[in-house]
């Protein structure tokens, strides 16, 4: 094999070897949001006509694990490799650093998809659900799964401990994943809560992906598309240029 399909196959087993860690967790967490959740409030909210609060949450859980486990694998597997010292084989390969963007990220997008597609299989079992718009599930899956590979990427190049990037996970990801419509429409909150809300890009991916199920959404798919996609080009630009000059893994 070259050594792109190498890297390739190495990131990716480096997960699948594992896979009751970095698939079944996700999965579980997000069967147990949904069954906390989704008993508790399923008779006291309602968000779209003919749309049970239960399937309403299933995209957003989906969405919301695609989006976490694509950032944890690119950034741990940086992280590890620099740790443990071995990045050093990487940068004696004569690998280039689109190769190592394909690699990385391209790993990333192949767990999150994974994982979301588990989430939404099993919840199938349990909750009816449609699939209106199966083009925009697949567009926003992507999108939102190669941006976080990305910034998982460049979380991993710029930490230099794990503190480091716990940090960013917990205090930038967490949040704004949470507080991007998973669990209500931002319909229902203030009017400075909601504008808030607009500047979130994590809202713009969870909003997307749910229209792709129901046919509606709280803002335009082409808006949610086209703020997302403006997003990744931003994260790719910059994350080669990290590579390319070899910030934080050349010293």
């Amino acid at each position: 094999m070259t050594g792109l399909q190498t890297l390739i196959y190495k990131e990716v087993l480096r997960f699948w070897k594992v896979a009751f860690q970095t698939i079944g967790g996700p999965v579980l967490n997000a069967m147990l949001y949904l069954l906390i959740f989704g008993h508790a409030l399923q008779d006291h909210v309602k968000v779209y006509d003919q749309v049970s609060y239960t399937a309403f949450l299933v995209p957003g859980l989906a969405m919301m694990s695609l989006l976490q486990n694509a950032f944890a694998n690119s950034s741990s597997s940086l992280i590890t490799s620099k740790m443990m010292g071995n990045l050093v084989f990487l940068l004696l390969s004569p690998l280039s650093h689109r190769d190592w963007f394909i690699a990385y990220v391209g790993a990333a997008v192949v767990r999150g998809l994974v994982v979301a597609l588990c989430v939404l299989l099993i919840s199938a079992l349990f909750v009816p659900l449609t699939l209106a718009q199966p083009l925009w599930i697949a567009v926003f899956a992507l999108m939102g799964a190669a941006l976080m590979g990305t910034l998982g990427l460049i979380a991993g190049l710029w930490a230099e401990k794990f503190d480091q990037l716990a940090a960013f996970q917990n205090f930038v990801v967490m949040p704004m994943t949470f507080l991007s419509g998973v669990f209500y429409s931002i319909h229902s909150l203030p009017p400075f809560w909601q504008t808030v809300s607009h500047a979130n890009p994590f809202f713009y991916m969870i909003d997307g992906f749910r229209f792709g199920f129901f046919g509606q959404s709280d803002v335009s798919p082409w808006l949610s598309c086209a703020v997302v996609g403006g997003f990744v080009l931003l994260a790719c630009a910059v994350a080669l240029h990290l590579l390319r000059t070899g910030y934080k893994i050349r010293s």
